[in-house]
């Protein structure tokens, strides 16, 4: 039985992945609160009346800045409070929801980045925009055995979350999520439609619990698969909530 093993989302663009025990997921959106924030360069410009989406080299990531692995952001979406640690001890804080808020964590992350940020970084949001790596809102699938395989040609271990996924999926067999593009998948009550694997990036060559940047996942993908992909994206096209642990059904 294929089953969910993690929920993730992760509030800020190229912050810490959140732990969820369950989520209601809605037709045609993304998981809720995933990406809302994202961390834009000093030099990243917004035509209009304000934020939209934006390829992800525009935003600071772990693609260019490992350093971000170093801190540790709690985010509480009832209050829009980002509560930033680094080697435990509290650094900044700020709500995200209000221009003050913002500021303050802006002020934190142009001492803390320096240069990488290309001038003074920006938190920036706006209504129905997730910052993720498409312009459509799609949910991220990870095969957990995938990611382990990957730990037979590097030989290391592989944090699954270097994938930077929204559902981590335990008992598919390695690389089944590569013939599921085009079929519709359950999931405890919502219903998606896997739409294209993932291509992987220089931001999974970083480990995210200590911001080394110790691998190369998408060589390593080449040498050992012959292509360069992770996972999956999928749209939801039916409303329901998944839960840690719920069911895993191929339709």
């Amino acid at each position: 039985m294929i089953s969910v093993a993690r929920l993730c989302r992760y509030p800020v663009k190229g912050l810490n992945a959140e732990d969820l025990a369950e989520v209601s997921l809605t037709a045609g959106a993304g998981l809720p609160e995933d990406r809302r924030f994202a961390i834009a360069h000093g030099s990243t410009r917004f035509e209009g009346d304000g934020p939209a989406w934006k390829p992800k080299d525009s935003f600071l990531t772990l693609k260019r800045s490992e350093r971000l692995a170093r801190l540790r952001a709690d985010y509480d979406a009832a209050s829009g409070m980002l509560t930033v640690h680094r080697d435990g001890k509290q650094v900044a804080r700020g709500n995200l929801t209000e221009p003050l808020g913002r500021q303050l964590i802006n002020q934190f992350l142009a001492a803390f980045l320096g240069d990488e940020a290309r001038g003074a970084p920006k938190i920036v949001t706006a209504p129905a925009v997730s910052f993720t790596d498409t312009r459509e809102n799609y949910v991220s699938l990870i095969n957990l055995a995938s990611a382990a395989d990957i730990e037979r040609v590097v030989r290391r271990p592989v944090d699954p979350l270097r994938f930077r996924g929204n559902i981590y999926l335990d008992g598919a067999a390695p690389w089944r999520e590569a013939s599921w593009p085009g079929r519709k998948l359950r999931i405890g009550g919502a219903t998606m439609r896997v739409v294209d694997a993932i291509g992987r990036c220089a931001a999974t060559n970083v480990d995210p619990a200590t911001g080394a940047r110790d691998l190369n996942i998408p060589k390593a993908l080449m040498d050992g698969f012959r292509h360069t992909e992770c996972g999956v994206y999928a749209e939801v096209i039916e409303d329901g909530a998944v839960k840690v642990g719920c069911e895993v059904e191929l339709l």
